[in-house]
């Protein structure tokens, strides 16, 4: 189905390396003991965010768009971002309520572009602004929530809980913001 030089490419394989990230920041996170623990989860996390830049970056600079890589960088900030939250979610009691939001989000995009697809052979052509603004701003407060035991650990279990409600309701907007977009696309011809 795809090409070994599609498979290769540079932004891909940087798609597949966030994928493997994952495990490694989400056992150093979890298991942490020591600052320095953290330190290193919050790097391997870092590190996969640089990489998440550069995949885009060097396909588009470079023409290595790939159909494959349409695939691959979503799943990878997907699954990133609900790791994210997975490590959160032994901390922090409102970040259940995102796991589910986000887990409902997500799933009416599978469902939704599965329909599509069906439906005219359409499929949704690379994320909307406000779903681009929504993961930004959740990896932000996720990388913040990630160096909170090394550098913010003043920050008070209010401003925690309101930076998680304020996430909560990034994922709804966008959740609501996406419907019309698909009913528009099932609608065409």
């Amino acid at each position: 189905m795809y090409s070994r030089k599609d498979i290769l490419t540079v932004p891909n394989i940087l798609g597949y390396f966030r994928i493997i990230l994952i495990p490694f920041f989400m056992y150093t996170y979890l298991t942490a003991e020591s600052v320095k623990d953290y330190y290193v989860s919050a790097a391997i996390v870092g590190v996969s965010s640089l990489t998440d830049f550069c995949d885009g970056f060097i396909a588009r600079k470079y023409n290595m768009v790939t159909e494959l890589g349409k695939l691959i960088d979503p799943i990878a900030d997907k699954l990133t971002q609900g790791a994210l939250i997975v490590c959160f979610i032994f901390k922090y009691e409102y970040m259940r309520y995102l796991l589910g939001i986000y887990v409902l989000k997500e799933s009416f995009m599978v469902g939704a572009g599965l329909a599509l697809l069906k439906h005219n052979g359409k499929k949704l052509n690379g994320a909307k602004w406000f779903g681009k603004v929504a993961t930004a701003l959740i990896y932000i407060f996720m990388f913040i929530l990630f160096l909170q035991p090394i550098f913010f650990k003043t920050m008070t279990e209010v401003t925690i809980d309101l930076m998680i409600l304020f996430c909560i309701f990034l994922v709804f907007a966008a959740l609501i913001l996406y419907v019309p977009v698909f009913v528009r696309m099932y609608k065409e011809p």
